[in-house]
Formats: C-alpha cells, structure tokens, sequence
C-alpha cells in the first residue's frame, strides 16, 4: 500500500504524552483507591466515580492531545489529515475500541471486577491492530504489545493494575519517543 492510500503517522509526541497521562492518572488513581477505600474499590462509592473521572480525563487529554500534535504535523508536512484514508482509521479503531467498552460496562455492572484492566489492554490493542492498516506509523507492534500484555495481565489478575500501568504508560512513551525519532525528527 502507498502513501496515498495510509493516514500519516501520528506524532510520535502524542504517544509520549499519552503515557505520561496514563502514569499520572494511574498515581491518582492508586492514591484514590489506597487513601479512601483501604484498598478496596467498590462499584456505588464516590471513589469508584472519581477513578472513573480519573479513567475519562486520562483518555480525554490523549485524544485531544493526539489529535492537536498530529494535526500539526500534517500541516508542517502539507498534508491533509481529514481525509477518507483517516476516516476509515477512525472507524477501523473505534469497532473493536468501543466494543470492548461496552463489554466491559457490562462485566462491571455484574459486578465482576477482576479482569477489568486486561479487557481494557486487550481490546486497546486489538483497535490499534484493526486501523494499522490505514496507518504509516507503526501502531500494530504497539498492538500487539497491548494484546500480549492483556493476556498476562488476565492470566495474572492480581497484577492488573501494574500491567495497565506498563502498556498505557511505559509502553506509550517507548513507543512515542521511537515514532518521535523515527518519523518527525531529520536525522
């Protein structure tokens, strides 16, 4: 496939800054849970609401954050960034995206908690491997990093929150400094 029929890469940026959303929002989340519910995280409390602000806000600034970042780099390189290829992108990542989240509100409204954090990594890098193909970037090996570390995250539930921490935020800061170095900086 050729340029003209992939959407540009995404700023590798983006994705370093995604991270470090995950790692902050991921320490809040922690101090919520360890601070006001003994460790605990139960579905009706006021905490249990404000992880799931924390959770939202998380995804909110990555979105924007991506979307700014990219947008920029589109225009610098003259490139349009709305386009039928970035559309079918969008559309490509939103299925098995919003799929998963609808599964998993229905798993968290059954009150079945456990696997919560590895259905998010699994589905995550399922969305990223479904739009790589409208993607100049790299963003299946970041898929098929979330899916495998999704699979140990179910295989070792107690972890959950460690290994969520490690693909939403260690691994989108290595990821987005090597699209960083690879594709928007000249050397």
């Amino acid at each position: 496939m050729n340029k003209s029929s992939r959407f540009i890469s995404l700023s590798g940026l983006s994705g370093v800054l995604a991270g470090i959303y995950a790692i902050i929002g991921a320490t809040v989340a922690y101090w919520l849970v360890e601070g006001y519910s003994d460790g605990t995280l139960i579905l009706e409390g006021k905490t249990y609401g404000l992880v799931l602000l924390d959770l939202a806000l998380i995804a909110f600034l990555s979105i924007v954050t991506a979307v700014v970042l990219t947008t920029k780099k589109a225009k610098k390189q003259d490139e349009k960034v709305w386009d039928n290829t970035s559309k079918r992108l969008v559309v490509n990542f939103l299925i098995p995206l919003l799929t998963g989240g609808i599964y998993i509100l229905i798993v968290l409204n059954q009150q079945k908690y456990g696997l919560t954090a590895a259905l998010m990594l699994i589905f995550y890098g399922l969305a990223l491997i479904n739009a790589s193909k409208y993607s100049i970037g790299n963003i299946r090996y970041l898929g098929f990093i979330q899916t495998i570390l999704g699979l140990i995250c179910a295989l070792f539930p107690d972890y959950g929150f460690w290994i969520w921490v490690l693909g939403f935020g260690v691994m989108h800061i290595i990821y987005g400094l090597w699209m960083h170095i690879k594709f928007d900086t000249n050397y």
